[in-house]
């Protein structure tokens, strides 16, 4: 048997340290949070969103008494981006979320499986890896590409 290390590169920042496009993103992701339906979890998720051609979408959660039905953040932003601009790739993804109490969470809260496939996509589908912020109030993760979160991805083969 064999034994691999698998290592994943996060970088750890201050909202200050990062560039202020990936500020800008992030606020906007915050907004998200602020537009979210969530009356079953009370977990309010944003998403910002920046294309490479400039344009930006905020993105939130959606909850549904039939919960498959709902959806999350990320994806509201990456699916709207997507129908609106089909041909441009994705530069920033930046997520925030705000707890049960309505406060932002203190830590980074990253997303669910589902959407990082979702993200995986994305980056096959444009051959770009996409710049992803996780905002906590303490900390921010930032990472240059979904595989630093999922290193063993499901892509076409």
């Amino acid at each position: 048997m064999e034994i691999q290390n698998i290592q994943s590169t996060i970088q750890v920042c201050s909202f200050e340290e990062l560039s202020q496009e990936e500020q800008h993103i992030i606020e906007m992701a915050i907004e998200g949070t602020n537009r979210s339906y969530t009356p079953y979890s009370h977990f309010h998720v944003g998403a910002g969103v920046l294309l490479n051609n400039g344009k930006e979408f905020i993105g939130c959660n959606q909850e549904n008494a039939a919960f498959p039905a709902g959806l999350c953040a990320e994806r509201t932003a990456l699916f709207s981006a997507g129908a609106q601009y089909p041909d441009e790739p994705v530069k920033v993804l930046a997520i925030a979320a705000r707890g049960t109490d309505g406060e932002l969470t203190e830590e980074p809260v990253s997303p669910c499986g589902t959407c990082r496939q979702v993200i995986i996509e994305t980056e096959t589908r444009f051959n770009q890896q996409v710049i992803i912020l996780l905002y906590g109030k303490q900390k921010i993760y930032r990472m240059e590409g979904i595989r630093q979160l999922m290193p063993l991805s499901f892509t076409e083969f």
